[in-house]
This record gives C-alpha cells, structure tokens and sequence, in this order.
C-alpha cells in the first residue's frame, strides 16, 4: 500500500510539470478507487481486410498479412506462464509512460512509479528464475536470433530497453493480431541493429549542416522570419532515414507536405534547393522572372522537386510541396498527389502488377499544435484506409515543440499525447526523444517497415523544442520563462551527438569538424554573393504538363463536338450490365429504359445522359475521370446512376468502363463515394488534379453551399495556387444551386465568393481586358452546355479550376434537354445564349440578362403574358467569369434600340453574380444606358426557410421581371 502512495505521490508532483512542458499525465488514483484492470488480449480482434475490386478502384486487393497463429507449443507455454504474459503486455501497453522521450525532462517517468509494470503484482517477484520465452517475447541473442529462454531479471532488461527507453510505442490499441505480434517482435528484436561509423557522420553531417544553416541566416538576415529548425535538427534524420528506406524497397516517388519549421533547412541540406535562389528571394526579391506575372509566396511555402541518390535503386524521387499558411491544409492535397501518381503508373501501364504504396509514399510533416488543433487532420486520417483515397500507407512526422506558439500543451488539447488524435485509425504511434538521432533513426526505420509491410498509416512524434521561440524575432520567455531558462542552458543536438560520436572515437579530429563548419559556411557566402546577380527561371511543371501553356490572350473555345453515332454508342453502353444482373426496378425503369429511347431518337436528352456522354468521350479518346464526393455514384437527386448495384449480390457494376472493344485500351471512371467531409476530400481531389493533365478530376457538393467546409482550400489552393506558385489545376466543383424553397442551407452555392476571387479586369477594353483568369465559373442552363464545358476542361492547352453551378429541378425539367445535334462536330461551349425567340433585334423594347435556371422560369412567364414575345428578350449569360466581353458587346449591338436593360437573379442582391456582372455589363451598354436590378433584396441570410414566404419572394422576382 505504501508503494502506491508514493506513486501517487511522485504523479502529483510531476503533474505541473507535465502539463507546463507539453504531454499530460495518466491520472492517478488511489488504489481503491481504481476500477478492475481489464488485460488487453493479444486474441482480440480479427485482421480487417479490404474488398477492392481492381475494375472498380484500380489496383488488385492488397496484401494482407498474417502473422501465423500460436503453435500448440507456444500456447501451451502462454497457459503456463500466464503471468508473465501479462506482464510482458504491459509492457508494450504501458512502456512509453516510462520513456525517456522528452529532451527537456519535463515530463519523463520513472519506471518504478508505474504500478502496471511492477512484476510483483503479477505474482512474479523471483528476478533469477528462467522462463521459456516462446510465444511470449522476442528476446535477442548476440548472432542475430531469438533465445529460446532467459531470467526474469533478463526479461525485464530488455523490456525496459525495448519499451522504456528514448523511443516509447503506443500499438496495443491496433485491433488486428497479425499487426500487434509483427509489431511487438519488431520492436523485441530491433534493438540489436547497429548503425555502422559512415551512418553515424551521416547523421552528424546533416545535423551540422542544419546547425550552420541557422547560424548563417541568423548572422546575414537577423530580421527575417526563417522559422529554423534549431531544437528539432532531427526532423533531417527522420526525412533522410525514410527516404533511404524508400529506396531500399523500391519506391520511386515521395511527395512529401510540411508546415513553415526547418523548411529552409530541409531545402538547403538535403533537398538540393539552391541556396543562390533562396537567398535572392531573401533579399527580398522574386523567385519568377520578371516577365512572370505570378504574386509569388513567402519563404516558408517553397517548395521543390529532386532525384536524390542512396545507392540501392534508381534514385528516389522526392517532392516538396508548396503550402499555404494555413495549417495541415496541405496534407489531404499531398495524400491526393501520391495517390494518383501511383495511379497514373497503373492506368498508363507503367506499373500494371502493383499493389497501391508499392511505388509512391506520402510523408506528412506536422506541428504537434496543430496536428491536434486542425479538424483537416481528422478528415485527413480519415481517408487513410478508404478505398477510393489511400495511398497505400503515409507517414506521419509531427515534430513535436512541445508548444504551440506561446500556447502550453494544457490549453492545447484535451489528450495526453498531441497524436493521441491518429488512434482513431488504429495506427502505431511511435514518440521518440530528438536528441538522440540514432534513436530517431531507429524509430523512423521502424515507421517505415511497418508502413511498407501492411500499406497503413504511421506517426513518429518526434519529441523536441524551439531554441528561438515561435521565430526568430519572438521572445518565447514572456510566456514559458522555466521552459526557456532549461533551453538555453543546454547544448545543442548537434553539440550533444559530437560529443557522442567523439566518445565512441567515431569522430577523432576536431580541428576537422571546424574546418568543415567553416567550409560549409564558406560554401552559404559564395552562394549569397552570387544571388546578387542571380535571375531566376520559371518553374513551371515538365514531364506530363510540359505541353500546357500559359494563356496570354484570349483562346477561341473549342470544338468538342462528337459523331452522333458515337453518342449513342456512349449512351447505350451507359446503361448496359452484365448478364444475370438483377438491376433494381425503378432505375431500370427511369434510369436504363428512359435513356435508351432518348438516345435512340437523339432528342430530350437529359442532365445525366449528357454527362455520360461527356465522361465516355474523353475514356475513349484516353483520358480518365474520377468523381468524387458524398452519394457521387448514384447522385444526390439519384440522377447520375454511373455506378449500378446487382440487387442480389451487390456486386458494383460501372459501365461506362467497358466502352472499348476487347483489347482496346480506353481511360477509366473512378466513382469515389467519399466520407463526410468537404475540407480534406476536395483538398485530396485538388492534389490529384495536380499531378496528371489528363484526368478531368471532379468534386461535387451535396449541396452547392456545403462547400463552404472547404473553403481553405478554395482561398489558398484552388483560387490562388496558379498564380503564387505557377501550378495549374483542372479541377472542376460541382455545386448544385438554386432557389427550390429548400431553405438557407440548400438553394445556392454562394455564386458570389467565387466571383469574388476571380481576377477578371473590371475595365472591358480589349486592352485591359485579362485572358488569364485564374478560375473560371459557369451556370450553364442546358445539357448539351454542360457537356461541352466538360469536354472543354481537358481539350484546351491549359488547365484552369472550373466553379459549375450545377442543377437539381433542372436535372428532371422537361424544358432543359437538348438534342444529339447540340453536341455534334462543329459545336462547342457558348459562354452567352442569346434569346432563341427573337427574330428581329430592332423590335426588342427590354433585356433581360439571367443566368442558370431561373431561364426558364421567366419563359413561361413571358409567355404566360400576351405580347410580350419579340418584345422582351431573355439573354443567357452562361459564363460568369470569364465574363464574355465581346459575346456580350456583340448582343447588345444587335439590341441596341431597346429602352430598358435589367439583370435579373433569383439570390438577394448582395449574393449572386449581380455584383460581379453589374460594373462590366454597364459598360457595354448604350450611351446614357442603366443596368437596373431585379432580384431579391439585400439579405443576411442567403434564403428564407418558411415555405410561404419562399413562393411569394419567387413569384414577385419571376413576375417583377416584366
């Protein structure tokens, strides 16, 4: 009882300092008070296994490994030595509490104070009796094998090295068996590898470099925010570690995202940035030409992309990134890319026997602030083990200040551990002290063998502090004066691995070691003398985007018409399943049935069939589609039915795959149903678009305004990547809209933020008019539009995001259809519709200019009115932005004579596109003109929600309109 109390009384002390330095402690309660200990059992849980169909997701299943079962012997040994077992177990469970992984010793536990590694509780006390070891713990002999047996007193030695030591390892909680044994043993057996002498200068040569580095850009540009890597030198192990492994096993490709920390050490020190450019743009200067006309980004965001030589395969090629400031936003963007590299190896048929995270991994670097802080990183981890979005296992580095900004762990997060989060997806998590880089080697090492071997995620938390505070003009004691004052009484990591090395004679000569300080800082004073003539070069992306340009004017847009009997061929296979498959009765009905006789008459085609078409004509002309979102596979409004479900087997069946002959190639339709979220799905989605110009990615909104979750990543990637980074994107929204009485939350997409961050000229001149615009938005009204602008998105030699304010009524309206012919050769996207029913433009007394759906509401009220047609002309404009300048001159020329001109919408008049529209249209029009408004008043709310009130708001803004 007395040794209880201690502990309770040792965990009260250290509770303060365990809340002040960054990791929380497990409560302590008194002995009574502790409710029954149940024994996790190493039985627990059956392997999770994946159902992937290669025609359906692209890769073949993916291996599952299995760990053998117990032979009898080793349960029979189990039974006997239950005891042990248990004490062995917990070990594993509890070790890391007991780990030395905090470098500033603030929160580190003595073993002794954790009653549930206390081998007396189990009834084992006798230090020198032998136990048979087999199919209890791994216990390592000096040839490399295992021992068939060992002394308690042994037993425990090496539990305590394995589990307590400077790495402390949370995998327990993973439910399958075959992991937690693979696990265990790994980290049983793994304490008897060694790093030879040339690794360890390795080591200490990077480290150096960082070191140096800092001292260099604190000495040369002492008022720059460079957000050095001082405290946590080790993250260049970590990287350097899992890129030589990466190699080893074969990997060709690493994209890797992190935030602003060490990131200039990382470039400059191992991802061969040059420092002649760093320091040019240091100084303040451009990293584009000056006949470039990007906005650029700060020092922090760079990025870059290298071939990096480790001697085992083909060099390992790494890509850093770019990243807004925006915390964590990078990562979905960075899992997206590495997905889809790997998937454009398969579908090109580069890599056709792969299974996925055979040939690319994705790194994900994170603050231990923010990886707990930051709700992406949840929907982040939570496509991990998703079909459709995994990449086959990332790792995940946090590296671990121990405080976020001035902010301590206790006001942070709610957990003990900032990674406490990622358990959420049954990942190991492996907390390593940073000042010692041979553990963070040994910890990385481990990471990558379990992330190589079952494809999953895994987190290094990469234990270590900030030596300047948040950067270095912040003076971190104001707020963590004790935390600080243990900072600078310590030597550095650098420092301290020198003095290892020199005891172990590894390193002999110290007048070498300062002699190589001076040479690689010698080497960072040529490289800032020679930025001051440097003159950067465009880097723009090669490889598979080399073909794309930057659009300097304005581009005619294309044909993207299509033989009319391939339509219908498209149409036809849209719809066609095997034999034997049990369709459900009303898609075969409204579905399959409806389709095929439209297609067959070639008019009245729909919304969906239009999009078929679109989508089939680019698989056979070779490119791909992917789809992604909430309920993609059937549609929200249950129109899209691409993917169609056997009722009696619920075998998925796309058809649209299966368009070309046999032994024909053809692109391929990913239909990604995804999970619940907007922010990390349409990041991911954003990654993809940005890796291959040859796949119309798509995200689509359940509804058009539940974007809105993502909208970091419309402001710092989707709106503004091209221009700060030169990284082009084809990546299309889909974002149902318009006013159906569904209430505030399901009538529009809110049109007016994208038009707001789009950069079209607000003069119409030719001269200031801008071609280059960075996004472009349409509300196209009819199908063959809609099929056109698609089609448009991969047959232009540029790739731009494309905002469509998609239907829903519109999907089903017997109005909005179009024919075969609408879609021939020689047609093509129409960013203007002029009024069908005007035969004689000088008759026309009223214009109205409307975008979207509400089109067809004012038809029918026009035609509802007698008079009305010839007089009053309903003008289309079907692309917002780029507003179709000289489209638009040229019908209102044509109308010249008329007396009233008014832009009509159905949102309030500080939403929608009137705002946007309104200062360009007016220009256009006749001297002395007015563009009036008619629409819905201002409104803080973007509709109402009372029924009643929604339909006479409607039928004043359709009626007022005449």
């Amino acid at each position: 009882m007395s040794r209880l109390l201690r502990t309770t009384a040792a965990a009260a002390r250290a509770a303060p300092r365990l809340a002040m330095a960054g990791l929380r402690t497990h409560r302590q309660l008194p002995a009574t008070a502790r409710p029954a200990m149940a024994v996790r059992s190493f039985h627990a849980a059956a392997p999770a296994r994946y159902n992937y169909d290669k025609d359906i997701y692209g890769f073949r299943t993916p291996r599952v490994f299995e760990t053998p079962d117990f032979t009898d012997a080793e349960r029979n040994n189990r039974n006997e030595n239950a005891n042990l077992v248990r004490l062995v177990n917990m070990y594993r469970l509890h070790g890391h509490r007991a780990a030395n992984v905090d470098p500033l010793n603030l929160t580190n536990t003595d073993a002794s104070t954790i009653f549930q590694l206390d081998p007396a509780r189990y009834g084992i006390p006798d230090l020198d009796k032998t136990y048979p070891l087999a199919g209890i713990v791994h216990v390592g002999d000096a040839n490399g094998g295992a021992k068939e047996s060992a002394t308690l007193d042994d037993v425990l030695s090496h539990l305590r090295e394995s589990y307590c030591g400077r790495i402390g390892y949370e995998f327990t909680h993973i439910p399958n068996l075959s992991e937690r044994k693979w696990f265990a043993q790994l980290v049983e057996s793994y304490n008897y590898k060694r790093l030879q002498n040339d690794e360890k200068k390795r080591i200490f040569d990077l480290l150096t470099k960082s070191e140096v580095f800092d001292h260099f850009m604190a000495k040369k540009f002492p008022q720059v925010k460079r957000y050095g890597l001082e405290g946590a030198e080790s993250m260049m192990i970590v990287l350097d570690t899992l890129f030589k492994e990466a190699n080893g096993a074969g990997i060709r490709d690493v994209v890797l995202c992190m935030p602003h920390r060490g990131r200039l050490n990382l470039l400059t020190d191992l991802l061969q940035y040059d420092p002649t450019a760093l320091f040019h743009k240091v100084k303040g200067n451009s990293e584009f030409p000056d006949d470039v006309p990007g906005t650029g980004d700060v020092l922090s965001h760079l990025a870059v992309s290298v071939d990096l030589e480790y001697g085992r395969n083909e060099p390992v090629h790494v890509a850093l990134l770019h990243n807004p400031s925006h915390l964590e936003a990078a990562n979905p963007v960075a899992l997206g890319k590495a997905r889809a590299k790997q998937m454009y190896m398969y579908e090109e048929g580069r890599d056709d026997d792969c299974f996925i995270g055979d040939r690319v991994m994705c790194v994900q670097m994170h603050g231990d602030a923010a990886f707990c802080g930051q709700g992406v990183v949840t929907e982040t981890l939570g496509l991990a083990n998703l079909p459709h979005f995994t990449a086959g296992g990332s790792v995940h580095v946090i590296v671990n200040n121990q405080i976020g900004y001035t902010t301590p762990a206790m006001n942070a997060r709610s957990s003990v551990y900032s990674s406490d989060v990622a358990k959420m997806i049954s990942c190991p998590v492996i907390h390593v002290n940073a000042d010692h880089p041979e553990d963070v080697a040994h910890a990385t090492a481990i990471a990558f063998e379990y992330r190589n071997k079952f494809r999953k995620d895994v987190i290094i938390d990469l234990i270590a502090y900030r030596r300047m505070g948040h950067n270095e003009l912040d003076e971190p004691s104001f707020t963590q004066p004790s935390m600080y004052k243990n900072i600078r009484g310590r030597p550095t990591v650098p420092k301290l691995y020198e003095q290892q090395l020199a005891s172990e004679n590894v390193l002999t000569d110290s007048a070498a070691i300062e002699e190589m300080r001076a040479a690689y800082m010698d080497k960072l004073d040529k490289h800032l003398e020679a930025s001051y003539a440097y003159q950067p070069k465009a880097d723009t992306c090669g490889g598979k985007w080399s073909k794309m340009i930057v659009p300097t004017e304005a581009i005619t847009n294309p044909e993207t018409g299509i033989d009319v009997e391939t339509l219908k061929e498209i149409g036809r296979k849209s719809t066609e399943v095997p034999e034997g498959t049990v369709v459900h009765p009303r898609v075969q009905k409204y579905h399959i049935d409806a389709r095929l006789r439209k297609v067959e008459a070639g008019k009245a085609v729909d919304w969906a069939s239009a999009e078929a078409m679109a989508f089939g004509s680019l698989l056979l002309e070779g490119s791909h589609v992917r789809i992604s979102g909430q309920d993609v596979g059937r549609g929200t409004f249950s129109q899209r039915h691409a993917m169609l479900v056997d009722q009696d087997t619920e075998r998925t069946i796309i058809p649209l795959n299966r368009l070309a002959a046999s032994g024909e190639r053809q692109g391929k339709l990913e239909i990604a149903n995804s999970s619940l979220s907007e922010f990390a799905v349409l990041g991911f989605e954003y990654g993809v678009s940005w890796e291959t110009p040859n796949r119309l990615c798509i995200w689509e909104a359940q509804f058009g305004d539940f974007f809105n979750g993502a909208q970091i990543i419309i402001d710092t990637f989707l709106n503004s990547g091209e221009a700060k980074w030169l990284r082009q994107s084809g990546l299309v929204m889909l974002l149902p809209h318009g006013y159906e009485g569904g209430g505030p939350e399901h009538s529009t997409c809110r049109i007016e933020r994208f038009l707001q961050l789009c950069d079209q000229s607000f003069e119409v001149d030719a001269a200031a008019a801008k071609a280059d615009v960075n996004m472009h938005v349409v509300n196209p009204s009819t199908p063959a539009q809609y099929f056109h602008v698609l089609r448009r998105q991969l047959h232009r030699p540029y790739r731009k995001p494309l905002i469509v304010a998609a239907p829903k009524g519109l999907l089903r309206h017997p109005m909005c259809v179009s024919s075969l012919a609408d879609m021939a050769p020689g047609t093509t996207f129409r960013p203007v519709l002029p009024d069908p029913s005007v035969t004689d433009a000088s008759a026309v007394e009223k214009v109205l200019f409307v975008s979207g759906k509400l089109y067809y509401e004012l038809v029918k009220e026009r035609a509802a009115r007698d008079g009305l047609e010839g007089k009053v002309a309903i003008v289309r404009i079907e692309e917002l932005c780029p507003l179709p300048i000289e489209e638009l001159r040229a019908v209102v020329g044509e109308m010249s004579s008329a007396k009233e001109w008014v832009y009509v919408q159905e949102e309030p008049q500080n939403q929608g596109a009137y705002t946007f529209v309104e200062p360009r249209l007016k220009q256009l029009l006749p001297h002395n003109a007015e563009l009036k408004y008619h629409g819905r008043a201002p409104s803080a709310a973007p509709a109402t929600g009372i029924s009643k009130r929604y339909k006479a708001e409607q039928e004043r803004v359709v009626k007022g309109a005449f």
